[in-house]
């Protein structure tokens, strides 16, 4: 699985989808740029998600906030005295790490090991095994999970205590190594917080200290009356917004899982009271809906409920998707309470409350917030629809199987050859084309290397000009994950694309998705 990941992210730099930031200046760590062809795609899934948000929910509308925002929006969302990460260094490596990861990462290798014992358990037996007995009876696996179990609650009550200590104390007693030296020579734990800070005026005398967003949320939050009274809104209804957010990350590591300059698709759902536990439920399960209509394989995700919430939160969940370094958060569904406008209420001074028509009561709203990472998405989409194809005559065909409606480039179009007229027929096709649909023209190389290079960046159609498109105005349209190719006519070229391109079929889907659940709410 390493190395697949390393021929992804060398495949998104040879094809034009991401950069390290000033590489010719040796980089800068964890900053990237998106390229030609990555920027169409994220483009393209931003569009997605904003239109599914916006366009399909009545009740939730779209704004685009500041990113420097008034320095007391941080001290009361409680970023500037809560946003920490315990930080540990290693003292051989001089690497940096943050302490409940390397934690974290030791359990789940506890945890491989109790999967290697089933799956051996599994071959030995066969028909005949039972996990749950098998659990409760084997003696190395009882050990594995009761020292899993051990481990992960002294984890939770250091984190919810801000025990510092007692996370060196679990590093210490399991030794627990640092992966570049191999050695358990550490630093004691302290709190690193991890927004930026800057100043804000003419000198630095005279300037304020603020903070570039760590999050995109507070930017709704402060909007909450803007919105509500502009719009006439009545509850229940979402404010959706799509924007950076800066982490100043202990570690930032994997690509682009992890980044300090970062892309945030983010919806605050606003609800009465009492309601808040409904309408979790219902984004959660919508949230899901919504990632599978890329129709990748189940197998890429699942949910993991979260058993320490933040103090806003009354409950919380994660979409988890699985990358070739396992499964990690790809989106997040928190009932927020009313902690975010209670406490600019508090701090502004300003009534943050709703009034019901309905019950003729002022109150203030509960949140429930769906939190996608741009970046991650993208990122997901890339691994999930990558793989490697062997041909009959023994050569690799790299593919990306990306999703016909959110694909950089949709159809391409080729001359056979670079002669016969071949060449200006295909050009005129090409321009044809372009009001429509993303379009490529290549003349070069022979056929076979121009099908290859439009697979390896998802590229769903290619258009053939040969001889038989001089004297009988068809063509060849290719299928990029079948290679079967269908002939049309030149006329019927734009229905034929249209048809399998167009986003409007699985925006009904999430549509007939949601009028389904709401009925049941």
């Amino acid at each position: 699985m390493e190395d697949l990941f390393k021929k992804i992210i060398s495949h998104c730099k040879e094809y034009g989808f991401i950069f390290p930031s000033s590489e010719i200046y040796d980089g800068l760590s964890a900053v990237y740029d998106y390229g030609q062809i990555g920027t169409l795609l994220k483009n393209n899934l931003r569009d997605y998600w904003w239109r599914s948000m916006t366009q399909i929910n009545e009740n939730i509308v779209g704004i685009d906030s500041a990113i420097f925002m008034h320095p007391k929006i941080w001290k009361a969302s409680g970023h500037v005295d809560a946003f920490h990460d315990p930080m540990i260094d290693n003292k051989d490596s001089k690497k940096r790490y943050r302490a409940d990861e390397l934690i974290e990462d030791y359990l789940s290798k506890i945890n491989e090991k109790i999967e290697k014992e089933i799956l051996k358990a599994q071959k030995k037996f066969g028909n005949s095994f039972n996990i749950d007995l098998f659990l409760q009876t084997n003696l190395k696996v009882k050990e594995y999970k009761e020292k899993y179990d051990s481990i992960k609650e002294r984890l939770k009550q250091a984190l919810n205590n801000n025990d510092l200590k007692e996370l060196k104390n679990i590093i210490e007693e399991e030794k627990i190594c640092c992966p570049v030296s191999g050695t358990c020579n550490w630093t004691d734990v302290r709190q690193f917080n991890l927004m930026f800070s800057t100043q804000l005026g003419p000198t630095s005398d005279e300037a304020d200290l603020i903070y570039l967003r760590p999050e995109t949320a507070q930017g709704i939050f402060v909007n909450f009356l803007n919105v509500y009274k502009t719009g006439r809104m009545k509850i229940p209804f979402g404010i959706a917004q799509v924007g950076k957010a800066f982490r100043n990350e202990i570690v930032a590591r994997q690509f682009i899982f992890r980044m300090r300059e970062f892309e945030q698709m983010e919806m605050q759902f606003f609800v009465k009271p009492g309601e808040e536990k409904k309408w979790f439920k219902y984004w959660k399960e919508q949230r899901m809906l919504w990632h599978k209509t890329f129709g990748l394989d189940d197998k890429f995700y699942r949910y993991h409920d979260h058993e320490k919430l933040a103090h806003y939160a009354n409950a919380a969940t994660d979409i988890e998707f699985l990358f070739p370094f396992g499964y990690k958060e790809l989106e997040g569904i928190h009932s927020r309470t009313d902690f975010d406008l209670s406490s600019h209420q508090n701090y502004s001074g300003k009534k943050m409350s709703y009034f019901d028509p309905d019950t003729q009561e002022s109150y203030i709203p509960y949140v429930i917030e769906t939190s996608i990472g741009l970046d991650r998405l993208f990122l997901a989409i890339i691994c999930g629809t990558y793989k490697e194809e062997k041909l009959e005559d023994g050569s690799i065909r790299e593919i990306l199987s990306l999703p016909d409606f959110i694909a950089p480039i949709q159809v391409a179009v080729f001359p056979l050859v670079k002669r016969d007229g071949m060449p200006e027929k295909a050009l005129e096709i090409f321009e044809m084309l372009q009001p429509y649909f993303y379009t490529f023209y290549d003349e070069k190389d022979s056929i076979g290397r121009r099908y290859r290079r439009m697979d390896a960046i998802g590229t769903p159609y290619c258009i053939t000009i040969d001889q038989e498109t001089l004297t009988h105005n068809t063509v060849t349209i290719r299928n990029r994950d079948t290679m079967i190719q269908d002939r049309v006519a030149i006329d019927n070229i734009i229905n034929y694309l249209q048809n399998k391109l167009c986003i409007s079929n699985k925006l009904k889907i999430i549509q007939q998705n949601a009028r389904m659940a709401l009925q049941s709410l």
